[in-house]
């Protein structure tokens, strides 16, 4: 460096360069020098530091290597500074241990001005001995010198009381004795621990002051103990030392400090808030339960004012969650001790909704967040404890399915409790579920959780009107009254919306978007006439379903089934509800957006009414079917009629179930069973005739054919060809119709499954029978069949009938077969066998001897 600084000197003495580019010239250089610089001062200064460290003794000096690679070193398992701090670790513990040892055991063998002088100058020594230490850079040390310091101040505590105030109480003395430690540690960490000048090396003791907290959690809570204080004391002192530690959290700059007392803060403070919890659940009076509360409500300031100054949003939520909810419990306790039992929840849940108004004003975010969350949380334990009753309402009727026309009940809570019992306290469960749906349809408002919040109101609301009936204990006739009511409610609620279209020659508006809202739809141009679009032939406008119209439906539906349930009680509620639903569900199918689901229920019922006027006329079941059967004759008709509806798939579904219930009622008389398929059957045909119905027509042929077989065997029949005949002259037909219309069509697909299903059964059916008529006329159709295979060339025909036809001629003759197998000597057939088995052989050989022959003769040519 020096010789550049030379080197651009002598440049500039030959050639002189204008001012400004020797300035230039000379700031660089110096700027290389100062760098320079920094860089020796610090590998100065690690080379001081790797030479005050010592060497081990059984490590000898490092030789230099004069150039050569050094030997690989092994990495030392540990660092210094660890292993520092775990030395200073234990000498501070072998120390307070040995003055431990020191203060019970050797104490008796020193006078008291000894004593004195001995823990006096041992103690001074060890609090003043960080000072200099401090100074000299030693901090880990310093720590813990401080930490042997404290630790002597308690013995010094202990010692006093053994000596000089044996007769104190224990307990008085301990609090009074720990609030002391805590000031003096308190001051002594203030005054030691933070030097006035710190320097790189000189940082302060951490020791004292997160000592001093961790002390001062005990004076009051010992001090409530040793008066004999009552549980509310308790609580209060174990809530004020919480707002000490929350105020220090909050307040103190060190992190040790903040995260002790933080600690002591969540430990008292749960610990009082759960006392006082518990003084207000089993409060006798308002008293007992005021006085509970304003504990409560402290914990609440307390938790608030945490939640105030957190330092994160999330955090601050939590607790502030956590304040509403104490505030909840303590005002709610108020509440309860002076109100009947039966307003206990609705106590709490009044004072949980109060907290919404606090969300309303100027208190930040975090908070009102927090807030809001207890106050759901509140709501939805109240709603919670609401349910066991809406599930006996809604179950409850269930039980009648046993009872079926028993007789009416006389009121609502009978008719619901066939089976369940009716929950204790409950009488206020449809104010509570009143007063969350009025919440959730009037607070949540302008945010995305507006649509869930109205489906909850609703859902809420229908709850209320399924249980108030039975709460008032109304009488039978209305609680059917008004579930039907709120059927026809859910129903008119479940409206879509249709695209409003504007008349000609007006101007469209845009929508006025709701508060809080930005998005802002585009406004026309003044003059212009926005006409709706206009729809291309043969398309339908679809309605806008609101999102609210599901769970509309849905909870129709379920009232529905409960209120059918429920009228099971007496024959005529029975037929008069079932009527009815099934008119408003048919009613309702016709609304654009319900067809789907209420063309089918009102088929639903409908069934269920017609067995229902089975029973009523005093019909059998399976005269009752016939009645039934009037549902799937009406859904095929309507399905015709709809075309291609969404409503055709639902409602021939619903039919086809009412069908096949047709079909259950009749499985005990064979007779009925198989006139009843054979109606199944002409109603699938008919519905085959459709263009695009083509393929039931192999239903309406399965249930011809079961038809068939059930009436044979009412008629016990057993003749295999009385069953299978039927179903393959029907198969041969539809696949000569079907070979004709496509010639790719093989024989195995068009005539295969025909011509097996009686061929197979008659054949089996002949090989046990013991008679001369069927295997003639078996082998007389197997003969037709391969005659008209090899006239026609087809390969199905011809060889199932022609291996049908061989089988059973073997059949006929295995008799003469076995005869002549028995007149012949019995080498004849060992004989036969050798001689096949030479013959085979032979051929193999030949075969051989061709193609060796081959081989050579190509193995010849060029």
């Amino acid at each position: 460096m020096p010789g550049d600084v030379t080197g651009t000197t002598l440049r500039g003495m030959t050639h002189i360069p204008p001012p400004a580019e020797e300035l230039r010239l000379l700031d660089a250089e110096l700027r290389q020098l100062d760098a320079r610089r920094a860089l020796l001062l610090t590998r100065r200064a690690w080379l001081i530091a790797s030479l005050q460290q010592p060497a081990a003794p059984h490590e000898p000096q490092a030789a230099p290597t004069h150039g050569l690679q050094a030997a690989p070193t092994r990495q030392p398992e540990t660092t210094a500074p660890s292993v520092q701090n775990v030395l200073l670790l234990l000498g501070g513990i072998l120390l307070t241990v040995a003055a431990v040892v020191f203060t019970v055991v050797s104490w008796g063998h020193l006078g008291i001005a000894g004593r004195a002088l001995v823990l006096g100058a041992v103690t001074l020594a060890a609090l003043g001995a960080p000072v200099p230490l401090l100074r000299r850079g030693l901090s880990s040390t310093a720590e813990s010198v401080a930490g042997i310091g404290l630790a002597l101040t308690v013995l010094d505590v202990y010692a006093l009381h053994e000596v000089a105030l044996p007769d104190t109480d224990g307990l008085g003395y301990a609090a009074t004795a720990s609030a002391v430690l805590a000031a003096v540690w308190a001051a002594y960490g203030l005054a030691v621990g933070a030097p006035s000048r710190p320097t790189a090396t000189s940082t302060g003791l951490r020791l004292p002051l997160p000592a001093a907290v961790t002390a001062a959690q005990l004076p009051l809570v010992l001090w409530a103990a040793a008066a004999d204080a009552d549980a509310h004391t308790l609580a209060a002192a174990l809530l004020a030392t919480a707002t000490f530690d929350t105020a220090v959290a909050l307040l103190s700059p060190a992190t040790s400090v903040r995260l002790v007392a933080a600690t002591g803060a969540y430990g008292m403070g749960g610990w009082g808030t759960f006392a006082a919890g518990w003084l207000s659940w089993t409060a006798s009076g308002p008293s007992a339960a005021a006085r509970a509360a304003a504990l409560l409500l402290l914990a609440a300031a307390i938790a608030l004012a945490a939640a105030w100054r957190a330092p994160k949003p999330d955090i601050a939520a939590g607790i502030a969650t956590a304040g509403g909810l104490i505030t909840v419990a303590g005002l709610g306790g108020v509440l309860r001790s002076s109100l009947p039992d039966d307003w206990t929840v609705p106590g709490y849940l009044v004072c949980g909704v109060a907290l919404l108004a606090v969300v309303r004003t100027g208190l930040p975010e975090p908070l009102r967040r927090g807030l809001a969350g207890a106050s759901g949380s509140v709501q939805a334990v109240a709603v919670v404890w609401a349910l066991p009753l809406v599930a006996v309402a809604l179950l409850g009727p269930l039980g009648w399915v046993e009872r079926i026309w028993s007789g009416a009940p006389a009121t609502a809570r009978d008719a619901v409790t066939t089976d369940l019992s009716w929950p204790t306290n409950a009488a206020t469960a449809p104010l509570v579920l009143a007063l969350v749906a009025a919440v959730l349809a009037v607070a949540v408002r302008g945010t995305h959780w507006r649509q869930h919040a109205l489906t909850g109101a609703l859902t809420l609301t229908w709850a209320t009107a399924l249980v108030l009936p039975a709460t008032l204990e109304l009488p039978y006739p209305a609680v059917l009254l008004a579930q039907g009511l709120t059927t026809v409610a859910a129903l008119a609620y479940a409206r879509p919306t249709q695209p409003r279209t504007p008349e000609p020659g007006t101007t469209t508006q845009p929508p006025t978007p709701e508060p809080n809202t930005t998005t802002q739809p585009p406004t026309p141009e003044p003059g212009t006439t926005t006409r709706p679009p206009t729809p291309e032939p043969g398309t339908t406008t679809r309605p806008l379903i609101p999102a609210l119209v599901i769970p509309a439906l849905g909870l129709a539906l379920l009232t529905s089934l409960s209120l059918a349930f429920l009228s099971l009680a007496s024959e005529g509620a029975t037929l008069i509800v079932l009527a009815a639903l099934a008119a408003l569900f048919g009613a309702a199918a016709w609304r654009p957006g319900l067809g789907p689901v209420a063309a089918p229920t009102s088929l639903v019922y409908v069934t269920a009414l017609a067995c229902a006027a089975g029973a009523s006329f005093g019909w059998q079941p399976q005269h009752t079917a016939l009645l039934v059967l009037v549902v799937p004759v009406g859904a095929a008709l309507l399905a015709a009629r709809l075309g291609s509806s969404s409503l055709t798939v639902p409602v021939e579904v619903a039919g086809a179930a009412a069908g096949l219930l047709a079909i259950g009622l009749t499985v005990a008389d064979p007779s009925m069973l198989a006139l009843v398929l054979a109606l199944c059957g002409v109603i699938a045909a008919g519905t085959a005739v459709r263009q695009d119905r083509r393929s039931v027509g192999y239903a309406a042929a399965a249930l011809f054919v079961l038809a068939t077989w059930v009436r044979l065997a009412a008629w016990e029949v057993g003749s295999p060809e009385a069953y299978t005949l039927p179903v393959t002259v029907p198969a041969l037909l539809v696949g000569a119709v079907r070979r004709r219309k496509d010639t790719e069509v093989s024989s195995w697909t068009a005539y295969g499954p025909g011509l097996s299903v009686t061929l197979v059964p008659s054949f089996l059916a002949a090989w046990g029978d013991a008679h001369w008529l069927r295997p003639l006329l078996l082998g007389a159709a197997a003969l037709l069949i391969t005659l008209l295979g090899a006239r026609h060339r087809l390969r199905a025909p011809l060889v199932m009938g022609g291996t049908v036809l061989t089988l059973d001629a073997l059949h006929e003759l295995a008799p003469y077969i076995v005869q002549v197998v028995d007149a012949l000597p019995r080498w004849v057939p060992p004989a036969l066998a050798g001689l096949l088995l030479l013959t085979l052989g032979a051929t193999y050989e030949q075969r051989i001897r061709d193609a060796r022959r081959v081989r050579e003769v190509l193995g010849k040519m060029d």
